[in-house]
């Protein structure tokens, strides 16, 4: 087993494509991941219990958000809690490329507890208006139900762009180089990225910009969503065979 600084130079070389990436993945998370991941190998931790530790921080966080009162105390823990369980999210695939330990049965492991965490964390915040908040009308309980909407729709239909393009693209004899990384194009994702998201929980203590922060990000999630649906789709369309 060698020292943290040679596993981490080793991570270094195993990390996936920038490409689509927000710059908060990229140079936040995907380090912090890194850090853990490497951490995690010199543990002698598996993939799959890394993917286990960050459900246990992410789903902690949410539980808190649905059960306890909201506070300035309590933003900054949900934020932490939310943040780290991001971070291990990021770190367990980085452990499987270094391992070679990864397959199927992790790749789904991990897809469960993400789909997971975008159902609960937006049922978390409903339960937590409909306890504690004095909302402007009620109507603004179907906030979190909508931002869900966008949140599992988007992940689920990335999913299926990925793994049916992967289909498609298998089957044809040549595919069209990757286009370079845009820097431009990951400032752009920022409000879409889960760690940008998770900002939002600091403003607990205050419900009325909490309220407005979360509006703010439920709208931009949703125009995302249909341009993200709109772009799959015609990606997709373009590998038909014939």
């Amino acid at each position: 087993m060698g020292s943290t600084g040679t596993v981490l130079r080793e991570l270094r070389g195993a990390q996936k494509s920038a490409k689509g990436v927000s710059l908060y993945s990229r140079y936040v998370n995907r380090p912090a991941g890194r850090v853990l991941a490497a951490g995690a190998y010199r543990a002698g931790l598996t993939p799959n219990q890394v993917t286990l530790i960050s459900g246990l921080f992410t789903y902690a966080a949410i539980a808190a958000v649905a059960l306890v009162e909201p506070s300035w105390t309590l933003g900054p823990v949900v934020w932490a809690g939310l943040a780290v369980g991001f971070a291990f999210d990021s770190a367990d695939g980085q452990l499987a490329r270094l391992t070679g330990r990864g397959g199927p049965a992790g790749e789904w492991l991990d897809h469960v507890v993400d789909c997971g965490k975008l159902l609960l964390v937006h049922a978390a915040v409903l339960i937590s208006f409909y306890r504690f908040c004095e909302l402007p009308s009620d109507g603004w309980l179907l906030l979190p139900l909508g931002f869900q909407l966008a949140a599992v729709v988007t992940f689920c239909a990335g999913l299926l762009r990925e793994h049916l393009g992967k289909a498609a693209a298998a089957g044809q004899a040549a595919t069209a180089p990757a286009a370079p990384v845009s820097r431009v194009r990951a400032v752009a994702l920022l409000p879409a990225d889960y760690g940008v998201f998770c900002l939002v929980f600091l403003l607990l203590g205050a419900p009325g910009a909490f309220l407005a922060g979360y509006a703010a990000l439920a709208v931009v999630h949703t125009l995302f969503l249909a341009a993200f649906l709109a772009k799959w789709f015609r990606e997709l369309r373009a590998l038909r065979p014939g």
